[in-house]
């Protein structure tokens, strides 16, 4: 996994870095190397917001990309519960892409048990029966 942490409107701290980086390390078991994961930090500098660290990651993936976005009172905190967004996220990628193929070839080796075709009518498609 390639990870790239950024500022929206500014720099990055390097403990926030560090933390970050450490803590995507776990989301990169999941995830192919070669899988690029863009995290952008932001902070809204309304006194009147009380959760005004943000932080969202783009996953870009074979199919579609991931995209979360949470904020909190600190960047680690929104770090956290950004991860736990995106580990409900990749985990159901993942179940799609390799448990539904399966479960399709499952279907076909059944031979569609326990569907049963409508019957044909003796007359012809488009033709009414007598």
């Amino acid at each position: 996994m390639r990870l790239q942490v950024k500022a929206h409107n500014g720099t990055v701290s390097e403990p926030v870095r560090a933390y970050a980086e450490k803590r995507f390390a776990k989301l990169g078991r999941r995830l192919h190397e070669q899988t690029l994961v863009d995290v952008t930090l932001s902070r809204e500098r309304n006194p009147s917001i009380k959760d005004d660290h943000s932080a969202e990651a783009v996953v870009y993936t074979k199919g579609p990309n991931i995209v979360a976005r949470e904020s909190a009172t600190t960047y680690e905190a929104a770090i956290d519960q950004l991860l736990e967004k995106l580990e409900r996220q990749i985990e159901r990628y993942r179940d799609k892409r390799t448990h539904e193929p399966r479960r399709a070839r499952q279907r076909e080796k059944l031979g569609g048990a326990g569907f049963e075709p409508a019957p044909e009518s003796p007359a012809g498609p488009g033709e009414e029966a007598a």
